[in-house]
């Protein structure tokens, strides 16, 4: 990405993409992360001419920096998507992006569709949503699905509908707070916005388009301790209203606060900074009257990137839960790269990442709607030719099951007291099963078991989270699909710290072993589904 430009390294070797580049490093020769490049030679060592494992480009990779580690590691494509997917409209196109180039073939909803066993399909929703899957070749009427469900996403901070005001001489962009986001990381990074936007076309046609600003455009600055004397004492308790308000620029529109304040018109233009629309009307190549509507995020520009003496972390902006949508999305893809793969394969194996989690998930691109359910119907009556019942389909959804796949938490070193104290998931240690009497998860016994089960036959590690009795316990889309559609289903994710923050951190290893486990999924469960059968 762009962003890679700022920072200096000692050599400044071309980048390349991180998927190629994790291919190529020695266990020896492993990069540091972006915050080291500006250290001394002398003090790298073996590490100066290596750059960090944080955004894309096309550039060759130095020979010197070849290796014979592992190709199989998805990290380094992981760290692409991330980079590419700054928000939940990126995340589904990238998403969509790479299930074409696999060879999936793209439905619309509002249209016929025509399936046939051994067929791979996708479908959005709102770009935000996206339900992919792919039809066993002895797949028959009333055999069951085997999805993974995840979400594209996270807690951010969203332009208002009227974002422009002035406040002492600054230019400021007025924002909603989206999710349960740890607020006070927001604040001294540097921001930008991206999104969508809606174009008029010279025909009289409206244009959907996705927009990026790469440079650090916004910034929320903190108040100077010199004004605060107590902030460390009494701890940082921003007004979110007020006091997480991202300036944009000096002068003021026009030259003068009131011009930025008096917004009474309904065009874009009349309700948005002019500033801001000029610099979405450059990246998209058009004009700002062009512009009818945006819906844009407000972003941190930083890369993804690995970290930690060893590169054995990876320090990321919504980990939570892209990281969970990325390992889903490619086990499905590579369970089915080519036509042998579903030849004995007798269910549909299918994954849906949802918008809106954060927020409840009711919304028409939300878990809560029934999107995932109409999907499943249609497929069965589709390769039923029409003649499918009622019971045929109920009989489907009993045979089927879902993997809820959202990030867990892993114990903090400094905070461990904040953990039941026999289940203190790790980092680097294997998926996390989350379990809840009260049915904040939908975990239950039997579920746990199968996945557990698929878990041993491949020889992956999985670990167990329940939360304490003396605090809160949150909660994810498994209930909301398991009670809406009537399907079994267990939650598990992969183990993280400073969940919700900006910039998050989760284990290297287990984003492989996450990965193996979702694909170990689609190859092995029908096989373990058929060995136990509890309402006999």
């Amino acid at each position: 990405m762009a962003a890679a430009a700022r920072f200096h390294l000692l050599y400044a070797p071309p980048f390349s993409k991180p998927s190629v580049l994790l291919s190529r490093f020695p266990h020896s020769l492993r990069p540091f992360s972006a915050a080291n490049a500006n250290l001394r030679t002398s003090h790298l060592r073996n590490f100066s001419a290596t750059p960090p494992l944080c955004s894309s480009s096309s550039d060759a990779v130095p020979e010197a920096l070849v290796s014979s580690e592992s190709s199989s590691s998805i990290v380094g494509d992981l760290l692409d998507y991330l980079n590419e997917s700054w928000t939940q409209f990126h995340a589904t196109a990238e998403a969509k992006r790479q299930l074409i180039a696999a060879g999936f073939h793209l439905l619309n909803e509002n249209e016929e569709w025509d399936l046939k066993p051994g067929g791979r399909y996708f479908f959005t929703r709102n770009m935000s949503s996206l339900v992919a899957f792919a039809i066993g070749k002895k797949y028959s009427i009333g055999n069951g699905f085997h999805i993974i469900a995840a979400h594209t996403d996270s807690p951010c901070m969203k332009l208002k509908p009227r974002s422009a005001s002035c406040k002492s001489g600054y230019l400021m962009v007025n924002v909603q707070t989206y999710g349960g986001g740890l607020w006070h990381t927001w604040f001294d990074r540097d921001l930008t916005v991206a999104g969508r936007v809606i174009l008029r076309a010279k025909d009289g046609s409206f244009l959907h388009r996705l927009v990026k600003v790469k440079r650090p455009l916004l910034r929320v600055p903190t108040l100077a301790i010199h004004l605060n004397r107590t902030v460390n004492q009494d701890g940082f308790k921003p007004n979110l209203e007020t006091h997480l308000v991202p300036l944009l620029a000096t002068k003021p529109e026009n030259g003068s606060d009131e011009s930025a304040e008096k917004t009474n018109g309904s065009s874009s233009k009349d309700v948005h900074h002019q500033l801001l629309l000029q610099i979405l009307s450059d990246e998209l190549g058009c004009e700002v009257g062009d512009i009818a509507s945006i819906e844009l995020n407000i972003c941190d520009t930083q890369p993804s990137c690995l970290g930690g003496a060893n590169n054995e972390f990876i320090f990321s902006g919504r980990l939570d839960n892209l990281a969970s949508s990325f390992c889903s999305l490619r086990a499905l893809v590579d369970s089915c790269s080519s036509p042998e793969d579903l030849v004995n394969e007798d269910a549909i194996r299918m994954i849906a990442l949802f918008d809106n989690e954060e927020v409840g998930s009711d919304s028409y691109q939300g878990a809560g709607a029934p999107t995932m359910f109409e999907a499943m119907r249609r497929i069965t009556y589709c390769l039923g030719h029409q003649s499918v019942g009622e019971s045929i389909f109920a009989r489907s959804i009993r045979h089927s099951f879902l993997v809820s796949a959202d990030m867990a938490h892993g114990v903090h070193p400094n905070f461990t007291d904040k953990h039941e104290e026999h289940h203190r998931p790790e980092l680097q240690k294997g998926l996390v099963i989350k379990h809840n009497a009260n049915q904040r998860y939908a975990t239950s016994g039997v579920t746990s078991f199968l996945f557990k089960e698929v878990a041993r036959i491949h020889n992956l590690p999985t670990q167990d989270f329940v939360v304490r009795n003396d605090m809160g316990c949150g909660s994810t889309i498994g209930p909301i699909l398991a009670s809406g559609v009537g399907i079994r289903t267990v939650d598990c994710g992969i183990a993280q710290l400073s969940m919700h923050s900006v910039r998050e951190i989760c284990g290297k290893e287990d984003i492989d072993i996450a990965y193996k486990h979702f694909k170990a999924f689609y190859q092995t469960f029908s096989t373990v589904d058929r060995k136990l059968n509890v309402d006999c």
